[in-house]
């Protein structure tokens, strides 16, 4: 019995260590801050081009407080993430005020003025050169742990309340106002949740690259989370979490002809949004009367006059 349990640890942890256990948590991490963006852009209606300003602001934090302050590295984590989503609240208050795409537009100066930031504050960040020395405390298991963490606190966050508030405000933002919703709280909220599920992502991204440096985080990283979000489906988490799957695997199964990899990015996206505009799910959930109905056989009727 022992022998057998050591071989299954065994084999677990050659899973863990392989390139396809690597892929899995980057996989992982991505479908944390891809949740995040769905949130906002997705339940809320707020297109955003800035989130990975909150990546950066997570990994960051985390990295100082286990590298200079000897903190654990959850605790770094866990202060990424809110750290982020205090300034994602401190922003939200006088920026969402605008509505459409001049929000869109303060959102990528936003993300790109963090990034300059974190760039030129030299003493604390290192620069542009990055801040090595992190240690690896982001594997397979951590990852998942915080996938499903994660992922089951949004699941009840969007059929709570507040979710139906986020999908009114994501509607009619007037009609909402009308009805009694506060729309800016609601708005702000979502955009303060959104923040820490990227400050969390950013920060186990640190953990898992033991390395950062502020353009892991400009402005592609952000349209890359928005681009997963709009092929998942907006209004959908599932939607968000396989779209995550699909663009990170096309990634990396044409990584050895890199110079043509991101042409073949491009061209599933433009290949989903002509086949079906609202993305793979659309407004949809996985679940289990999901996926009956889909392998579910429908009765041929009968002969009319047969009993």
């Amino acid at each position: 019995m022992e022998a057998d349990a050591g071989g299954l640890s065994a084999l677990f942890a050659a899973v863990f260590n392989t390139y396809t256990g690597g892929i899995v948590t980057l996989l992982a991490v991505n479908c944390i801050a891809a949740m995040g963006v769905s949130l906002l852009t997705g339940f809320t209606g707020i297109f955003t081009l800035g989130h990975a300003g909150y990546m950066a602001i997570g990994a960051y934090t985390a990295a100082i407080m286990i590298i200079r302050g000897g903190f654990h590295w959850f605790l770094g984590v866990i202060c990424g993430g809110l750290l982020a989503m205090v300034l994602a609240c401190l922003i939200g208050l006088p920026t969402l005020k605008l509505v459409g795409d001049y929000y869109t537009i303060a959102s990528l100066g936003l993300g790109e003025a963090i990034r300059l930031v974190i760039e030129n504050w030299h003493s604390v960040t290192r620069g542009a050169r990055g801040y090595p020395g992190i240690p690896h405390y982001t594997t397979l298991p951590v990852a998942l742990a915080f996938l499903l963490v994660l992922g089951v606190m949004m699941f009840f966050l969007i059929r709570s309340n507040y979710g139906r508030a986020f999908k009114a405000c994501r509607d009619d933002y007037v009609a909402a106002s009308l009805l009694g919703f506060n729309t800016s709280k609601y708005r702000v909220l979502s955009l303060s949740v959104s923040g820490f599920y990227c400050g969390v992502s950013g920060a186990l991204m640190g953990g898992f690259m033991s390395f950062i440096q502020p353009s892991m985080f400009d402005m592609a990283k952000s349209t890359e989370l928005v681009s997963i979000v709009v092929f998942g489906g907006l209004g959908s988490v599932s939607g968000c979490l396989l779209g995550t799957g699909v663009l990170t695997l096309v990634t990396e199964v044409f990584r050895s002809i890199s110079q043509y990899r991101m042409l073949i990015y491009g061209l599933v996206l433009v290949l989903v949004m002509v086949v079906r505009p609202e993305g793979i799910m659309g407004k949809k959930e996985i679940s289990f009367g999901f996926v009956s109905r889909l392998f579910e056989t429908r009765e041929k009727p009968g002969p009319q006059g047969e009993a």
